[in-house]
């Protein structure tokens, strides 16, 4: 039976080097617009259109995509251009239907990559069919069922799949519609390694002044490939116009973009080396020093259940939060990366006192 370790590439390195871009419309909305998009992207040299035929919404009186007559337009962009098509499909209907007009490459969005039986459906008619597909990012950043999804799809027999990154729902503040959480897609590279990965900087940023900076960091962090929104008429786009940048705009950020070595030389990596023991030290260090902060946390929870005091301070907690941000800020960290360490030495802190209030030892 086969792993996720035998995965294939979803692209011949030969024929789309790297990055791989796809490209076109977050919507098929009339034949006319997906021809012109599609002329105007072959024009600078794309290869692979992207076009959504289905559009998964909120709420049913938004515009949820131009449906099944979308696909002869995919079908006559193929004919005309060379290009090969991408569609979404979110059930068994979409999967027959796209595979009816011949559209090379499918892709399961976040909605649906998040419902395990939505995508058990999708792998069982996928069964037989020799087809690359694009597995979307979960709505939450929730890595298991990310894998889980490719998983379902492997045992179904189809071995070329690759992943989106298009960021994630959250309520916090942020510049962008969905947070990107690299270290997510970090960690699926981690646990497979010869997994495709392309980013959707249009769904992460939801702004287009935001796409140049997040396709950077793609390519930054070695992604395979980008998935661009691009459109002829962004501003009387029928769905996410924001998001969506003219051809012309997306060869601007095409030719921005900086690809860098992916290995060091003989030289660099001896020089980095040197850094990263440095790090290692450092690394030991903070280790010894939670060690020592928690042994204290210990204390402060005995002395806490011996005096029948409750673990959560708040006023002692905003004390730390309001401290540690400020002198972080000071020492040219963010405040995010701030918060998020002293918020999980603070749960920590909190489990392990939680451990010795509910202990059977017995309070002298």
């Amino acid at each position: 039976m086969k792993t996720i370790l035998d995965l294939k590439p979803v692209f011949n390195p030969d024929e789309n080097p790297r990055p791989v871009i796809i490209a076109g419309p977050c919507s098929a909305e009339t034949e006319e617009q997906v021809m012109e998009t599609a002329h105007q992207l072959k024009n600078i040299g794309i290869k692979i259109y992207r076009a959504g035929i289905w559009k998964p919404r909120t709420r049913p009186n938004a515009f949820e995509g131009i449906g099944s007559i979308g696909l002869s337009w995919l079908k006559r962009v193929k004919e005309e251009t060379g290009m090969l098509t991408t569609t979404e499909v979110a059930n068994m209907k979409h999967v027959y239907e796209a595979l009816k007009f011949g559209v090379d490459i499918l892709w399961i969005g976040a909605r649906t990559s998040a419902n395990p039986f939505a995508m058990q459906e999708i792998a069982d008619t996928l069964k037989g069919v020799d087809i690359p597909v694009l597995v979307k990012n979960p709505v939450n950043p929730d890595i298991e069922l990310w894998i889980g999804g490719i998983e379902r799809l492997l045992a179904a027999g189809v071995d070329r799949i690759g992943v989106i990154h298009r960021g994630f729902n959250t309520y916090s503040k942020s510049v962008y519609r969905n947070d990107p959480h690299w270290q997510l897609p970090i960690e699926i590279r981690r646990r497979i390694p010869n997994i495709t990965l392309i980013g959707d900087p249009s769904h992460m940023a939801g702004k287009r002044e935001f796409i140049m900076d997040l396709s950077q960091r793609a390519m930054d962090l070695q992604y395979d490939g980008l998935m661009i929104e691009s459109h002829c008429d962004p501003e009387n786009a029928w769905s996410d116009k924001d998001q969506q940048v003219t051809p012309e705009h997306l060869k601007y950020i095409l030719d921005k973009l900086i690809l860098r070595q992916p290995k060091a030389s003989d030289q660099q990596a001896i020089t980095l080396e040197e850094m990263r023991e440095e790090i290692d030290k450092y690394d030991q260090e903070l280790l010894e020093i939670f060690d020592k902060r928690m042994r204290i946390s210990d204390q402060i929870g005995t002395f806490k259940k011996q005096n029948n005091i409750t673990i959560l301070q708040t006023s002692r907690w905003d004390e730390i939060v309001t401290q540690r941000t400020n002198t972080g800020l000071s020492k040219g960290l963010s405040e995010e990366f701030v918060t998020k360490i002293f918020s999980a030495i603070h749960q920590e802190s909190i489990n392990r006192q939680t451990r010795i209030m509910n202990s059977d030892d017995k309070v002298n």
